[in-house]
């Protein structure tokens, strides 16, 4: 057989030519097969979201690493959204994780109370859905079912649903309107306290529904014309808060332990107690003390279930009779196992020598301070308080709504700020409406934050919409928060550089003029806090499709719709209101219904 001869040099050359065409050709189509694999395969989902899991640790060990996510974000130069969060922080609160608030000490429920990481210490990423989340039922229809698929907890219908709280029917939890204290009803069990408490005719207006359940004492009284605002702690397999809240019932997370709650003095017309098992009397009776700091004089305070009249528990009610006495509570009525007495007006009861050693408070115990106020083992004295509180002598609703209230008189220029600030949002709102387009009274709209509310002049504009208001008084500003009880509203004190305590998706519309004042120090134009952190918290407790509408500096503005952005926010920045002087514009933005991809389950 014949050789076909070749040089040498081209039979040495040809080989190596076609082991690099070999390699070249290779790595081309082993680039092209994992693209494919990256891009269309469970597999490149996975490791993508390994990818993105690996920078959310990163973010929340390294210090340095989420401050230059941060800083990127702030100064828009993260093109991308903030990523997600993974999937098993569907309900995450920060304040009230159970994971890292079970190792605090059990005395007087402190581990149940706020107790908030560091910015540094969590992950900067958005809270996701769950899965098969839908947009809420629309209220009033939300009074009575929601979706399970946005709250898939089965717990309390499973346990509960023979008293009726809840029941699992189909698609929906539905709420028959009973409690543990009334399987019948809340409404037959209102009609009984109707006997002895005037809940018609305006004189009650704000009430305090403690150890609240599903919230459906609050929401029946909400047809007496009464606002309740319902609490109860972070429960990490019941949420009994989310349920209210997604029912459209005013509620947040809060726990009655070592601290004040966030109220000034004599918020509430009425109090509530229905089996919410706090030990009024234990700790020298330091939680019922706290009942009657937020008490208004001439109010009402309902306690159901144990201990009264119940078995075994003589000693407990024995007690708690002695310390309503030692206070000169009056005893309206013993009804079953439900106990209602009225608080006195004035000075004139001051605690005498009893078992419990109570004293009034001296001058140097603020009455209303209680943002991470130590409870005090003091009565506030009445005429501590400054201005006319007692129910009798303030208006009824709804007249006390726009009646200057005693407690804003008694501020500097008080009078004509209050009518003032009346004026501007009543303008305001109008510009909203007529020219913004913004459908406050829609169905879609039910539970409404002023994040800012001084007066609470935005919520006294909205009084005739159906929605709720959160005024949210910040801590570090004046608190105002006695003038918005005094006008018949509700709402908390708070500090915006930290979490607020409610779950996720559970507000439907925030508003909020001078965010960046909000995490500002007094003295300088330094921040406490990021805005960053600020917007990923907004977002937390915004419901997909939901509104944010924040009023600033075209500075400010600018600002927060570069951030917008990385929350993934639609927004537009519109002029003022013609009428208002300032620079200041508006920004409003909608919250997107996005979705984790299936692999981050």
């Amino acid at each position: 057989m014949g050789h076909l001869n070749l040089p040498a040099s081209k039979r040495s050359s040809n080989p190596r030519q076609w082991r690099l065409l070999d390699i070249v050709t290779a790595a081309f189509f082993g680039i092209v097969l994992l693209f494919f694999i990256l891009l269309f395969t469970p597999l490149g989902d996975s490791m993508a979201a390994s990818g993105r899991q690996t920078l959310l640790l990163s973010t929340a060990s390294d210090p340095r690493q989420r401050q230059r996510l941060v800083t990127l974000v702030e100064a828009g130069q993260h093109l991308q959204p903030i990523e997600y969060c993974p999937a098993e922080a569907v309900a995450h609160m920060p304040c009230e994780d159970p994971r890292r608030n079970s190792q605090l000490s059990r005395e007087m429920n402190f581990y149940r109370e706020r107790h908030c990481p560091l910015p540094e210490e969590t992950p900067l990423c958005l809270i996701p859905p769950p899965s098969g989340y839908k947009i809420p039922v629309p209220w009033p229809e939300s009074l009575h079912k929601i979706w399970h698929a946005n709250m898939p907890y089965n717990k309390i219908a499973d346990r509960k649903g023979h008293q009726g709280w809840m029941k699992r029917e189909g698609e929906y939890f539905t709420f028959p309107g009973g409690g543990t204290m009334f399987p019948g009803g809340a409404g037959q069990y209102i009609e009984k306290l109707a006997q002895y408490i005037p809940l018609n005719g305006g004189t009650l207006r704000t009430a305090l529904d403690m150890g609240c359940g599903v919230a459906s004492f609050g929401g029946t009284l909400l047809s007496q014309g009464i606002l309740a605002l319902s609490f109860a702690p972070r429960d990490s397999h019941k949420s009994q808060i989310q349920f209210a809240l997604e029912r459209g019932v005013p509620a947040f997370v809060a726990m009655l332990g070592t601290r004040r709650l966030p109220f000034p003095a004599y918020s509430f017309d009425l109090m509530h107690c229905s089996r919410c098992l706090i030990p009024f009397t234990a700790y020298n009776a330091t939680y019922f003390i706290e009942v009657d700091r937020l008490l208004r004089p001439g109010g009402y305070l309902v306690i159901s279930g144990p201990p009264v009249q119940w078995p075994k528990q003589d000693k407990e009610w024995a007690d708690l009779q002695a310390v309503a006495r030692a206070l000169c509570y009056e005893l309206i009525a013993v009804d079953g196992n439900t106990v209602i007495w009225k608080k006195p007006v004035g000075d004139s009861c001051l605690p005498s020598q009893n078992e419990f050693g109570l004293e009034l408070c001296d001058e140097s115990v603020p009455p209303s301070d209680a943002w991470y106020f130590k409870l005090k083992r003091c009565v506030t004295r009445p005429s501590s308080v400054k201005g006319e509180h007692a129910l009798g002598t303030i208006s009824k609703w709804p007249e006390r709504l726009t009646k200057v209230p005693s407690r804003a008189i008694v501020m500097k220029n008080g009078l004509d700020v209050f009518e003032a600030d009346a004026r501007r949002w009543a303008r305001r709102v109008a510009y909203y409406r007529d020219s913004l387009d913004l459908k406050l009274k829609s169905p879609t709209v039910r539970n409404v934050m002023d994040m800012n509310a001084f007066f609470g002049g935005f919520a006294a504009a909205l009084a005739s919409d159906p929605v709720w208001v959160m005024n949210v008084i910040p801590a570090r500003k004046p608190l105002t928060l006695d003038v918005i009880y005094d006008r018949g509203l509700i709402g908390v004190y708070h500090d915006w550089c930290e979490p607020f305590s409610t779950y996720p998706r559970t507000y439907d519309f925030i508003h909020v003029s001078g965010i960046e004042s909000l995490i500002k120090r007094q003295d300088s134009s330094k921040s406490r806090c990021s805005l960053v952190d600020l917007m990923v918290e907004m977002d937390r407790i915004l419901r997909p499709e939901g509104k944010v509408v924040i009023r600033d500096s075209p500075e400010v503005l600018d600002k927060v719709a570069r951030m917008a952005h990385a929350v993934r926010w639609s927004s537009s920045i519109h002029e003022k209101e013609p009428e208002s002087h300032g620079r200041e514009k508006i920004l409003i933005a909608t919250k997107s219904l996005w979705k984790l991809p299936s692999n981050s389950h």
